[in-house]
């Protein structure tokens, strides 16, 4: 029976892991991303959202075209910049284990050379990811603005996720923002500004919105608060937002540093 505990526990903290896999291709003697590339990369970053990632692989090939020696730098340079790519998309350094330039892939016997030098020159994303544990933090952002708030206090909206690189919210986030403008459109007397912030990048930097390709999200996600409460009956006049960047990172999992907080400017009388 002792023996049988082992197996299912085993079984299902192995089942609870998985592994993701992604190949960015690169065109001949360049360690850039192209357009098309972009887009696929960032569909697969957006698959990853309901994920809890743990480790991060990234390895760089090349065609058999080129000097050895050649091949090994462009391949460490094409893992260099799916790094970069990466680091600009809110993932952190931390998660990121290993980065390495494989060199180049051998050219096997083929009658289709063109296409198999194309899907040699790649950097190959693997990632080690768990499902992601719900915030369950109490009380809720929903019983805070229903009890007394005072001057100054900083409010972050709890279980209000945004996918990775992008100032929207997470279709399962839409329900709590609707009753906290619920709540915010009834208490008329609350003034706040909304603060923005983004997880992991580099110092104190913003991170890219990838939906416009500016450095500006944490704006853009505090902007979106702003906008989604104003359509629902918040006046506009009771409200500011701020873009924080990085200034101040919580710690522990990525998702609870990209997140938006309400911080009270004042506070008049009840009407």
């Amino acid at each position: 029976m002792l023996r049988l505990s082992y197996i299912l526990l085993f079984f299902c903290i192995f089942t609870s892991a998985q592994e993701l896999r992604h190949n960015v291709f690169f065109e001949t003697d360049r360690s850039d991303v192209i357009e098309s590339e972009k887009n696929r990369l960032n569909n697969f970053i957006s698959s990853l959202d309901s994920l809890t990632i743990e480790t991060i692989s990234i390895n760089g090939y090349c065609d058999d075209r080129g000097t050895k020696p050649y091949n090994q730098l462009l391949s460490e340079r094409r893992a260099e910049a799916i790094k970069t790519y990466l680091l600009d998309s809110e993932f952190s350094n931390k998660q990121i284990k290993v980065i390495d330039g494989k060199g180049e892939l051998a050219l096997n016997a083929s009658t289709n050379i063109p296409k198999i030098r194309q899907n040699n020159r790649r950097v190959e994303i693997v990632v080690s990811a768990k499902s992601a544990s719900t915030d369950i933090e109490t009380p809720t952002t929903q019983t805070i603005l229903k009890g007394r708030v005072s001057v100054g206090d900083t409010i972050r909206l709890k279980n209000i996720y945004f996918k990775t690189s992008y100032s929207t919210i997470m279709p399962g986030s839409i329900p709590t923002l609707k009753e906290i403008a619920e709540i915010l459109a009834s208490r008329k007397n609350i003034f706040f500004t909304i603060q923005g912030h983004v997880c992991c990048t580099h110092d104190t930097y913003d991170a890219i919105d990838r939906e416009t390709n500016k450095r500006n999200l944490s704006v853009s996600r505090a902007h979106f608060i702003y906008t989604y409460l104003s359509q629902h009956g918040v006046e506009k006049y009771r409200m500011k937002y701020v873009g924080l960047r990085r200034k101040f990172p919580l710690g522990g999992d990525p998702k609870f540093d990209r997140r938006v907080e309400i911080l009270i400017t004042y506070i008049g009388k009840d009407n």
